[in-house]
């Protein structure tokens, strides 16, 4: 059995929809970051960046935690086979698009959602900062798009951890008509059932 520590964010959903993919059976634990839980001694023993998501798995002679989503996503990737190339550049393609997410895609749409949506003041600055690099972003995944079916070739860890930040497209005031290699690409990606019932984690 795998416990999955999460909340509804899209770095939680990433871990989520990949387990969802591979089948495997998993308890949630919901880790309600806007009530503080992941401050909670039990959770600091799991992740001590005090982060969701994080994972356990009790598959083996002794338990395994891994936290960070871009991390999970590997080991899980790595560990039944799927969805991450054994090796050469097809490996690394997907590495390097998942580390496109990991460094700008999650981190610079994050800062948009902050400055759009709940910072306690407008901050003109910093608006036009991260909504003219989440417009960057979109257009680097498009161009990318333009010329693959899914973001490295096969569909990969690389799409399930860009996808939730795509999903909220719209809190980083995104028109994803204006990026249709995107648009494709999010519309046939909503459409599997395994993406479809990771987004609806936790219940």
């Amino acid at each position: 059995m795998i416990d999955l520590y999460t909340w509804g964010t899209p770095n939680g959903r990433k871990v989520s929809i990949l387990l969802e993919e591979l089948g495997l059976a998993y308890q949630v634990h919901p880790v309600n970051i806007g009530a503080g839980d992941q401050f909670s001694d039990t959770f600091k023993a799991i992740n001590p960046n005090s982060k969701i998501p994080a994972l356990v798995d009790h598959d083996g002679a002794e338990p395994v935690t891994v936290f960070e989503s871009g991390a999970i996503l590997i080991y899980l990737a790595e560990k039944h086979g799927r969805f991450l190339p054994a090796a050469g550049t097809a490996r690394y393609a997907v590495l390097q698009w998942l580390m496109f997410q990991m460094g700008g895609f999650g981190p610079m749409l994050g800062q948009t959602h902050h400055f759009l949506r709940y910072a306690p003041e407008p901050v003109p600055y910093a608006i036009e900062r991260y909504t003219k690099e989440a417009a960057r972003l979109y257009a680097v995944l498009d161009q990318q798009l333009s010329t693959h079916e899914h973001v490295a070739g096969d569909y990969s860890i690389a799409d399930m951890a860009l996808y939730p930040w795509a999903s909220r497209h719209e809190w980083q005031r995104i028109e994803l008509a204006d990026y249709p290699h995107v648009l494709r690409w999010y519309q046939q990606l909503s459409a599997r059932p395994a993406v479809q019932r990771g987004m609806l984690v936790p219940a």
